[in-house]
């Protein structure tokens, strides 16, 4: 069967220890659409306690076992529900993915004092003072924990950078015994771009290096994941995590999935380096596609959809590529907020579940909606609705049952795309097409094997089937502004057609 994740949270996710219970619920549905792995957020312990997302980590060591932070549950519930949630959904077939965060650490326990040197946010190369004594909130000592699992204890020499100081705020980099300045970074957005957030932690020290290649390890044992999810990684060097990676998989005895987040839409070089510089250890999110979903949402009838899949790595790489239409942040008032218009959405999905190209990943709100409020970049409340998107149920199912076997294009048209996708020996195949303006009927060829079959609208629009002629071409039509997918009526996947 196609692999197909999905992201199951978003960024305004509901709280109360909720998520995992919701997962174990929802399985069943998940696995009749075809949903083979599921992306779980940040599970340990963050400075925001019982509210975070869990992007502001505190104690990798705790999953919602000890009191830290105010709570002993994270947002999404306790070590004992997520052991039971991963352990439930492994043995009904799902993959479970861990988010991993090991760019930064945030929420100290104690300050310590240290020299460091002030920089210009937007080019960190440039210094803006000498080296001067600092102090800010580097020593973490887990109280709450002690020394269970572990007895490392981080301080100021476990990071190169900072943005805040007692009595002022900024970018400062650490002066400490592993490292000269920033580590080495891909781009050079921002001068050097390692640095992002919180208490940067510096790869460089090889306690550090070793401290987290034996908690990958720990933490495996205690969910048994098959896959994670490394953010940030546009700042973090691609030698820690080739190095981490190579551990974690060793330490395991698993070809663990790995899939980072470097996030420069339009920069498509930028992750073909990275994936140079880790020797393909990890295949990364295709923010570029992501993008032009979003420009071509925007733009209507005025965007060639020939040009959908310039200059992205489900072009360039495609192997390595997983692709979504939009995460966490790309939703409304986060930072990199891009979000697809609702109407094209239909045809991304198609454009990402129903090609050979890419490992496509679901976001929680285009299954289920989501409403939430929240504070814009100017100060003021809004109130968001995010509507599920229409027919993806129908995507999905279409891409469990039909999406195999060869693929023919007809992206000879700006304003509307076709493919055929002809089967193999267990699935009968699918020809689907999609218009950003009017209605269009698209002569296809699905082979000669379904030469007189009658072929229906999976997606719904029309009640009339098209016949592929003696040469096994048919015409395929296609609602304004939408998508359809057509497949036998008499076919080998066991979907029988609704009356």
């Amino acid at each position: 069967m196609n692999a197909t994740m999905m992201q199951f949270f978003h960024w305004y996710s509901e709280g109360n220890s909720k998520l995992y219970d919701e997962a174990v619920e929802k399985s069943d549905d998940l696995k009749d659409l075809g949903i083979t792995a599921l992306w779980f957020p940040p599970a340990y312990k963050a400075a925001g306690g019982g509210y975070s997302v869990g992007y502001d980590p505190y104690d990798l060591f705790d999953l919602g076992e000890f009191d830290q932070k105010g709570t002993v549950a994270t947002k999404y519930g306790t070590k004992e529900q997520y052991i039971s949630c991963c352990k439930t959904l492994q043995q009904k077939g799902f993959s479970v993915i861990a988010d991993i965060v090991l760019n930064h650490k945030a929420g100290g326990d104690e300050t310590e004092r240290f020299h460091a040197v002030k920089v210009n946010p937007e080019n960190r190369l440039q210094n803006l003072t000498e080296p001067y004594e600092i102090e800010s909130y580097t020593k973490f000592t887990f109280p709450g924990r002690g020394s269970q699992y572990s007895d490392f204890q981080w301080n100021f020499q476990c990071f190169s950078g900072v943005d805040y100081a007692e009595g002022e705020e900024g970018i400062f980099q650490i002066i400490n015994d592993y490292g000269h300045g920033w580590e080495d970074m891909i781009a050079d957005e921002k001068g050097n771009y390692d640095y992002l957030m919180y208490n940067d932690v510096d790869h460089r020290n090889p306690f550090v290096r070793e401290e987290l290649n034996y908690w990958g390890k720990w933490y495996h044992d205690q969910i048994h994941f098959d896959g994670v999810r490394l953010d940030a990684i546009k700042h973090q060097s691609p030698d820690f995590y080739r190095e981490w990676l190579h551990t974690l998989r060793a330490n395991t005895g698993k070809n663990i999935f790995a899939v980072g987040e470097y996030w420069s839409p339009g920069e498509v070089h930028l992750l073909q380096e990275y994936i140079d510089a880790t020797e393909g250890s990890m295949s990364l999110f295709d923010s570029s596609l992501q993008h032009n979903f979003f420009k071509a949402s925007k733009e209507g009838s005025n965007y060639d959809l020939r040009t959908i899949f310039d200059e992205t790595l489900t072009l360039k790489n495609p192997v390595l590529s997983v692709t979504v239409v939009d995460n966490h942040d790309t939703q409304p008032l986060q930072d990199l907020e891009a979000p697809v218009e609702g109407w094209f959405k239909p045809l991304a999905y198609a454009l990402i579940l129903l090609r050979e190209s890419g490992y496509p990943c679901v976001f929680y709100p285009d299954l289920y909606g989501a409403h939430y409020t929240d504070k814009d970049k100017e100060g003021n409340e809004q109130e968001i609705f995010l509507q599920k998107v229409p027919k993806i149920e129908e995507l999905l199912h279409a891409r469990k049952h039909f999406a195999y076997g060869m693929q023919r294009d007809y992206f000879e048209d700006a304003n509307c795309l076709g493919w055929t996708r002809e089967g193999d020996g267990e699935h009968s195949g699918c020809a689907v097409v999609l218009s950003n303006k009017d209605a269009y009927q698209k002569p296809m060829e699905m082979g000669t094997r379904y030469a007189g079959q009658q072929f229906y609208d999976f997606v719904g629009w029309f009640p009339d089937s098209v016949t592929i002629d003696e040469n096994g071409w048919g015409n395929f039509p296609v609602p304004a502004g939408n998508v359809s997918v057509w497949v036998p009526v008499e076919n080998n996947s066991g979907v029988k057609k609704k009356n």
